[in-house]
């Protein structure tokens, strides 16, 4: 299995700091092989080039609107795009524009699976917990690591 958990965000943003709360307690654990943990930050389409040639990416980000506070959500490749209804190019495009123009850029093997692990708001300590371990067994799923 290759993997990519990539946590994206701003730290100078309350609001926004969820995705890398939980790369920093990722970070203080041991990965199983063949699972890369990448702080993301604020890379928007310079991430492309780090979702060729990997099996599967999750991604870890603040999300808004989805379900009450402190809840964490996943969401499939087509879940992440259908947020990009209605949504013109800039910020507020993310990671759904990204995923949409993947294929139209991607030089290599695309990821055959894309999630999005989204904290709620400004997620708790216990919210950033679950997190941190719904990305980890996304990303060792089907390769009999836990």
């Amino acid at each position: 299995m290759n993997s990519r958990i990539i946590c994206i965000g701003n730290r100078l943003i309350d609001r926004d700091m969820a995705g890398l709360a939980v790369f920093d307690r990722l970070q203080a654990m041991d990965m199983p092989p063949g699972v890369e943990v990448i702080e993301g930050g604020l890379a928007g389409l310079d991430l492309l080039p780090l979702l060729e040639g990997v099996e599967r990416v999750v991604f870890v980000d603040t999300v808004h609107g989805f379900t009450d506070s402190d809840q964490v959500v996943l969401l499939d490749r087509e879940q992440i795009i259908g947020c990009l209804e209605g949504v013109h190019y800039g910020h507020e495009a993310g990671l759904p524009y990204l995923l949409t123009v993947l294929p139209k850029v991607c030089e290599g093997r695309m990821p055959q699976d894309i999630r999005l692990v989204g904290l709620e708001d400004r997620c708790t300590p216990e919210g950033i917990v679950r997190a941190a371990a719904l990305s980890l067994s996304l990303a060792t799923r089907d390769t009999g690591e836990s």
